[in-house]
């Protein structure tokens, strides 16, 4: 019997499994995957659960960079030489990740396609969504950067229909994110749910209002910087 056809090959397959250069990992919530200042050696995927990146400065001030999901790549600085983690990983809740040492991973890109497909196409997100942050960061108020980002958190945009936000993301962690205080977070947040943009019963469950209100520049969350930020 011959070797299964190179388009066979299934990216999500592959890394659901172990194998030479391959370790699945099982980590319990709050279980760091890495942290900063950790010899960076391999690249992780996120098949179940969610993680958390935070940085902290040489003054020990602490900042949510992220929050990743099951299809995303993450350690990847190791593939141009960065040497050490310049972040930290958490796990928010049970996590299923595979790691995948270096060389493995370069190999991977030298050798199949489809997986390289999957990996720039991962990268070219990111991208993206790190440029409109540095913009969202320097032109939008506090109160329509937490818009932005609970429309992200709820999957707007993708395909189905827009997914109640896990509870494991604090106030605390909303507020590290768009970078103000949990008391503006909850300031915010209540006035979205009286507007009826959210609603909240356990879980954040946003609604279309909210983007809309996004879309067209609704009053209640397009206020100028000095009337949103302590």
């Amino acid at each position: 019997m011959g070797k299964p056809a190179k388009d066979s090959f299934d990216p999500k397959m592959f890394l659901a499994k172990v194998g030479a250069g391959k370790t699945i990992l099982e980590l319990r919530k709050d279980q760091n995957i890495f942290t900063q200042g950790d010899a960076a050696d391999s690249v992780f995927y996120l098949q179940k659960g969610r993680v958390k990146l935070t940085v902290q400065s040489q003054l020990g001030k602490e900042a949510v960079v992220a929050i990743l999901e099951p299809g995303q790549f993450f350690g990847e600085g190791c593939l141009n030489g960065r040497q050490v983690r310049i972040a930290t990983t958490t796990a928010m809740e049970d996590c299923l990740i595979t790691s995948i040492t270096k060389a493995e991973m370069i190999a991977l890109l030298h050798t199949e396609p489809k997986f390289s497909e999957m990996f720039i196409a991962y990268l070219l997100t990111r991208n993206s969504r790190v440029e409109e942050d540095l913009i969202d960061q320097l032109f939008n108020s506090s109160e329509k950067r937490l818009a932005r980002l609970l429309l992200l958190l709820a999957h707007f945009g993708k395909e189905g229909s827009p997914q109640p936000i896990n509870p494991a993301i604090s106030q605390e962690t909303l507020a590290e994110m768009i970078g103000t205080t949990r008391s503006r977070v909850s300031f915010f947040m209540n006035r979205f749910r009286k507007l009826g943009l959210i609603s909240y019963n356990g879980k954040i469950e946003v609604h279309n209002s909210l983007l809309n209100a996004v879309l067209h520049d609704k009053p209640e969350i397009t206020r100028s910087r000095s009337a949103s930020e302590e």
